[in-house]
Parts: C-alpha cells; sequence; structure tokens
C-alpha cells in the first residue's frame, strides 16, 4: 500500500491487481469503441463500473460455451429402435403418412423441419433416395434408402395431393412422435440415433458428416468422440 500524504492508494477494499485490470479494460473499451469490437465495449465498462468482482476464469468463460455431448437420454438404444421399427412396420398400412414419416427421419437422419419440406421431386427413383434440403446453414445431401421403404414412400406420394409429401405441421409432428415413441425422448433422438449408428458400422468421420449435412466436421465428431469413448470404456471395465 501506497501513502501520498493523506491519501491511500489502494482505497481500502480494493486491490492494486484490480483497480489495474479496471483502469486497462477502460482503457482498451475506448480504443474499440470506433472500431468493429465496439459491441463488447459496454459489456467490459459496465461489468467494472457496477464494482461488481469478477472471477478472471469466468470473464474469459463469456466467449466460451460449453461443449455438445451425447448421452443416452439422446439417442435411442438399440431395443428402443428395434421396438419402434417393429412397431411401425406393424402400423404402416393403417397409419402410412405417420409411420413414413418417422421411418424416414430413422433412416435419413434429417430433422423435423427438413423432413416436413420433402417434396415428390426430391424422390429419385433410379437410386431409391430422397434429398434432404439442409437447414440452420446444414448442407443439402442425398440419403438412399432401404427398397422397401422408398416403395412405400413413393408409393405414398402418388396419393397426396400437392407436392409436399408430408403436409403437416411442426406441432402435428410432435403430436405424432409422442404418441408413436419407445422412450419419453425428443424427436431430434432420432437424428442422433442415425449418426451413431451410422458411423459404428462404416467408422468413416467424412461419410458421417456428408450424411448429416454438416458444414464443420468438429460437429460431427462428437459421434466419433461418443462412441469411441463407450467402446474403450467397455473394454477397460468390463
Amino acid at each position: 500500500m501506497i501513502s501520498f500524504g493523506l491519501h491511500i492508494w489502494p482505497p481500502r477494499g480494493e486491490s492494486f491487481l484490480g483497480l489495474t485490470l479496471q483502469a486497462s479494460f477502460k482503457i482498451l473499451a475506448s480504443l474499440w469503441s470506433s472500431s468493429s469490437d465496439a459491441q463488447f465495449y459496454p459489456i467490459f465498462l459496465n461489468d467494472f463500473d457496477s464494482q461488481k468482482s469478477i472471477p478472471f476464469n469466468g470473464f474469459m468463460s463469456r466467449s466460451r460455451s460449453k461443449p455438445y455431448a451425447i448421452n443416452k437420454n439422446k439417442y435411442l438404444a438399440d431395443p428402443e429402435y428395434d421396438r419402434l421399427l417393429m412397431v411401425l412396420k406393424r402400423y404402416i398400412f393403417e397409419d402410412t403418412r405417420n409411420c413414413l414419416l418417422i421411418l424416414v427421419a430413422m433412416h435419413t437422419g434429417a430433422r423435423a423441419t427438413e423432413i416436413l419440406q420433402i417434396h415428390k421431386e426430391d424422390l429419385n427413383v433410379y437410386d431409391q433416395s430422397v434429398f434432404i434440403h439442409g437447414i440452420k446453414g446444414s448442407n443439402d445431401r442425398e440419403i438412399p434408402l432401404p427398397d422397401w421403404l422408398f416403395e412405400a414412400l413413393e408409393d405414398y406420394s402418388l396419393k397426396v395431393e400437392g407436392d409436399k409429401i408430408f403436409d403437416i405441421s411442426y406441432h402435428r409432428l410432435r403430436q405424432v412422435w409422442e404418441h408413436y415413441r419407445p422412450v419419453k425422448k425428443k424427436f431430434h433422438c432420432l437424428r442422433h440415433t442415425f449418426a451413431i449408428r451410422l458411423y459404428k458400422k462404416v467408422k468413416d468421420i467424412r461419410l458421417l458428416q456428408i450424411a448429416l449435412g454438416h458444414r464443420n466436421i468438429t460437429n460431427t465428431m462428437i459421434y466419433a468422440d461418443f462412441v469411441y469413448s463407450q467402446t474403450e470404456m467397455r473394454k477397460l471395465i468390463l
């Protein structure tokens, strides 16, 4: 602590490092105010002007987000998948549209909104595949379907009026899923299930990236990491 006559610096309750950081960030804020990074200026200035104590590691975490991870609540286990497939095949002739909707999700890994955007012209008769229009910045891709599923989808499309094969709302899709789901998991779990099953089968991360429509392979790596960790963990423990 340094004394200048009757004035003591730093003030009581403040640390030298804290005041130095406060002054430094205010200087940086003034320099950034005229740059493209000016949007960050109020955050820095307000934090220090409010005299709140902000841990350094907490401050740095502003630009970080928790990595997305797969767990058992985000995909269907094999018994759950098999049970769902059996039920859908049993009722496909009675409730064709709804069963086909879920079956397409299971075999393409498409998101709910991507499935609702499938048109008749997206069916490729020669390759027996379906064209998926990517959303959320995803790439478009063409996914082959099993013979029996493509034939059922094609037959149903011929009976549908209009161009969209599944011309229902997202809310209705959720209702359909809640009716058929084998366990209480979200519809998006079908996308994760597709990705995990495909990677286990081919062990090709690039192929999985294309199938999911990911532009950044980092998003695809979560499935490789999950499969690897589960496999190696079983080897070590069991």
